[in-house]
């Protein structure tokens, strides 16, 4: 049985966006027809498995079908965040072993906005680490200490010295071939002024050749992506049998970002090619 690939979608700041980006991943690749499993670590939010739970209920109670990923147990989330880290590692181990035995393809695991030993153990584990930001210096600050008087790149941030120790320790469990695909994506972009904006980017491309990370792009910040969250749909669901709400070109753009973001992973965008123009 081939190994299933593991993304990790994390960074250490709340508020990027970690939740949403997965969410659609997964459901961009349960269209392509992927068989996924996921792990929700964000012990005391889960948005992500909340969002699935949501989903299940949707299509229960409107009579139609839309795949699900499988989600192993780990139980109540808020017990086991005050649980030792031992039982914490061994209940995340557990399900990751049960992941594995369903046969599935790709494992997601969302990640908690903090250092924590779940977070670490996950991250050893990636094949590939996506890694939400806002287009912001203050995100930045996660990857990357700038020099406050001439903006100059000082060195990388606790986060990217956690991603470099992560690929050490796959380097050594698995052998020097192995790698850790590392994406950076800029998520819930705004209208920015310019020169801030070119200023960033300019730090973002030399920090990415210094610590190893390649830049993607991200979700912007729409109403849809809050709208169909209730419903448990993305907009990758959406089709003439699923529409819990009005389509319009605003859908469409937004359906264009996702298979742009699906591309940029090296992910199968799946029936995000099909046309959703026509049901506007």
């Amino acid at each position: 049985m081939a190994e299933p690939t593991v993304i990790i979608v994390g960074n250490e700041k709340g508020g990027a966006g970690k939740s949403t980006l997965a969410i659609h991943i997964v459901t961009g690749l349960l269209h392509a027809g992927k068989k996924v499993a996921i792990i929700d670590l964000d012990l005391r939010q889960r948005s992500l498995a909340r969002f699935f739970a949501n989903r299940a209920a949707w299509t229960a109670g409107n009579g139609c079908f839309l795949p699900m990923p499988f989600e192993a147990d780990l139980g109540d989330g808020k017990a086991l965040a005050q649980a030792p880290s031992a039982e914490q590692l061994e209940r995340f181990g557990a399900a990751f072993s049960a992941s594995k035995a369903e046969g599935v393809d790709v494992i997601l695991i969302d990640t908690p906005g903090g250092d924590t030993v779940l977070s670490r153990a996950a991250h050893g584990l990636a094949d590939q680490i996506v890694t939400p930001m806002n287009d912001s210096f203050v995100d930045f600050d996660l990857l990357g200490t700038v020099d406050p008087v001439s903006l100059d790149l000082l060195k990388p941030s606790i986060y990217s010295e956690s991603v470099w120790e992560a690929r050490k320790q796959r380097a050594i469990a698995l052998g020097r071939t192995a790698t850790i695909d590392w994406i950076v994506v800029t998520n819930r972009l705004a209208v920015a002024e310019a020169r801030n904006r070119r200023r960033l980017e300019e730090r973002m491309e030399k920090l990415a050749r210094r610590v190893g990370f390649r830049m993607g792009p991200g979700l912007r910040d729409r109403v849809i992506y809050r709208e169909l969250f209730p419903f448990g749909l993305t907009v990758a669901d959406l089709s003439n049998e699923v529409r819990p709400v009005a389509v319009s070109l605003a859908h469409v753009a937004a359906r264009q970002e996702l298979r742009n973001l699906m591309q940029a992973l090296g992910l199968d965008g799946g029936t995000l090619n099909t046309p959703l123009e026509a049901a506007a």
